[in-house]
């Protein structure tokens, strides 16, 4: 149990920070890799865009949205072909509206954005350009508004009778598919098992056969045919084998284990759930390596075979590194975002185009109010500079506020790895809990500015658990805060406040000859708040003197980062942050002290 702890909070961690971002910077290195076909078709939606032809660009939509349909991303392919809809509907080309909203219908349906459906097939319905189309629709229309089974199925067996005789393999493929599973609801085993067979014959897609086979094969589990469900898994295995589909022979290979399982075969199935592993790893999956280690511990686990689990989990932290730098997923997904991040400024520059379009057509008809059109034209343009310059800091501010400390994160790791290596479950699971709630508090928070301080300090009192564990016999720690603020209700600059605590323990409290204390308070002084780390460590003077260049210059770049953070808050949000540090030396205290003084902002007055 706790080694699948350890796999969850490691992978969590290592996908967000130090690998994930080797990943990112290999996009811009002399290795180049073939890109994913979502790519390529994001690409060809950029250059229809560039180019300005609406029709191109509609219909490289549909591509588009087809294969993120491929790859079940169905939220943005309804997004892509709402956009293609749009651009159909502006053209006045009726008889391709009719085609996409009825393909945004089976998208909203595969959500069970059932509403949505219904009114889309019905849409699709009226600008059907035959009847035989206009009836199908209308009968999806109906079949989802029903919770009958057995009108569901008629509905569904008529639409697969029209398509079958018109041709269409994909879509009688899908009806008699749908025919089937209102037959298992119906528990007719027999017939179901007859038109999912119908539906593999009929259908074009190599992928989509497997799906229903997979489907097929459940039936018989459930009607305890295991050794037909069995022989089906098998042979989609085989033909992915000979397609060399790495991801569908791992999900072969999964199904196959349960079925297994199912027949108390767990050797055959522990053999298929490591092939599954040693092809993720070689494949560079991430994700299924992850899920074929988790089965395969678990099948260890429900054995009694704890050192085989065990195992099996110090083989997935020793690969992890190495899947993750072969897994293209990554940095096909980057390029993705790049590319669409481009889609999105191009829409933005047709839509400005068009309206320049205009002021000009209207320029030439209307010349005496040309200084009028260029006054507003100017205005467009310094609120457009005004926007991106806010835009860019604000980018500039997220950035800098998304940067950790790689140190701290490398020196928690070597903890966890430490407690492993002396079996110390307990401090290893404490210590874990901690460090994974701290990166999820993290996370969650770190598209904001400004979060409620009471959200803030309960990071801050996360992450001095963390360093207090680390530093147990160096320092005690204390936070305090007055009892007139408003925890809640009060925002504050999110995480300006660790660098300076993490100041305190690194470069004052850890040299310290005996244990110090570190006090962060929060106190309101009028309509500003001021917080306050104060330390008895060894003082900046003395600091200054035991540190090594390498320590010198990770400090400044903290303090910088910082002292840049302040500059940019105060200038985005007026809000005029202060800093003031001091050396505490007098006769019988040394140390340190920081205020942080901030203007008090309420979450009703807060414009973030």
């Amino acid at each position: 149990m706790r080694y699948t702890v350890i796999i969850y909070c490691l992978f969590a961690c290592l996908l967000s920070t130090d690998l994930l971002a080797q990943k990112q910077d290999s996009l811009y290195g002399p290795r180049e890799k073939k890109s994913s076909k979502v790519k390529k078709a994001a690409d060809n939606v950029k250059k229809a865009l560039a180019a300005g032809d609406e029709e191109k660009t509609a219909k490289e939509y549909e591509i588009l949205a087809n294969e993120l349909i491929n790859k079940g991303d169905y939220g943005k392919a309804e997004d892509y072909l709402t956009k293609a809809k749009g651009i159909y509907q502006r053209l006045k080309q009726e008889d391709k509206v009719g085609v996409v909203t009825r393909d945004l219908a089976k998208v909203q349906e595969l959500q069970e954005k059932t509403k949505l459906a219904i009114e889309n097939y019905e849409s699709a319905a009226q600008k059907a350009r035959d009847s035989n189309l206009e009836r199908v629709n209308l009968n999806d229309a109906g079949r989802l508004r029903t919770a009958n089974p057995q009108k569901q199925e008629a509905l569904a067996q008529d639409n697969a009778m029209i398509f079958e005789k018109e041709g269409k393999k994909e879509e009688a493929s899908n009806a008699y598919k749908q025919v089937a599973e209102s037959q298992v609801v119906q528990n007719n085993t027999t017939e179901a098992i007859t038109n999912f067979k119908k539906a593999i014959e009929i259908s074009p897609d190599r992928k989509e056969v497997a799906a229903i086979t997979n489907k097929m094969a459940n039936v018989y589990a459930s009607d305890n045919q295991l050794d037909k469900a069995i022989t089906l898994a098998e042979n989609i295995l085989a033909e992915s084998r000979n397609a060399h589909d790495a991801e569908q022979q791992i999900d072969q290979l999964h199904i196959l284990s349960k079925l297994y399982g199912q027949q108390h075969k767990y050797q055959q199935a522990g053999v298929l759930l490591k092939e599954a592993y040693s092809l993720s790893v070689t494949s560079g999956n991430t994700g299924k390596a992850k899920s074929s280690a988790l089965l395969l511990a678990k099948l260890y686990e429900e054995q009694n075979r704890k050192d085989e689990a065990n195992s099996i989990y110090r083989a997935f932290l020793n690969d992890l590194d190495s899947i993750i730098k072969k897994d293209s997923s990554l940095i096909d997904a980057k390029l993705f975002e790049v590319t669409e991040d481009r889609i999105k400024e191009l829409e933005k520059e047709k839509v400005l185009q068009t309206e320049l379009m205009n002021r000009k057509t209207r320029f030439n008809y209307f010349l005496i109010g040309s200084v009028a059109i260029m006054s507003l034209l100017l205005f467009f343009i310094i609120r457009a500079l005004r926007s991106i310059r806010i835009k860019n800091k604000k980018i500039a501010l997220q950035s800098l506020r998304r940067e950790m400390n790689p140190h701290f994160i490398f020196n928690s790791l070597n903890s966890v790895n430490q407690y492993i290596a002396e079996n110390n479950e307990l401090e290893a699971n404490k210590y874990l809990t901690s460090y994974s709630s701290l990166m999820r508090n993290v996370m969650e928070n770190s598209g904001k500015d400004l979060v409620p301080l009471n959200v803030e300090t309960d990071h801050l009192k996360k992450y001095l658990e963390l360093e207090h564990q680390r530093f147990r016999e160096k320092f005690d720690y204390i936070i305090t805060e007055s009892k007139d603020i408003d925890a809640e209700a009060t925002l504050i600059p999110n995480m300006l406040i660790q660098p300076h605590l993490e100041n305190a323990v690194w470069h004052g409290l850890r040299y310290k000859d005996g244990k110090g204390k570190l006090l962060l308070e929060f106190q309101k002084k009028g309509k500003r708040i001021d917080v306050i780390v104060t330390d008895d460590g060894i003082g900046i003077t003395k600091s200054r003197l035991l540190k090594t260049e390498n320590q010198k210059l990770h400090q400044s770049r903290g303090i910088n980062n910082t002292m840049e953070r302040i500059s940019l808050l105060n200038d985005i949000y007026k809000m005029d942050i202060s800093v003031k540090a001091e050396e505490i030396n007098n006769n019988q205290d040394t140390g340190t002290r920081v205020i942080i003084s901030i203007p008090i902002i309420t979450k009703p007055n807060a414009d973030i």
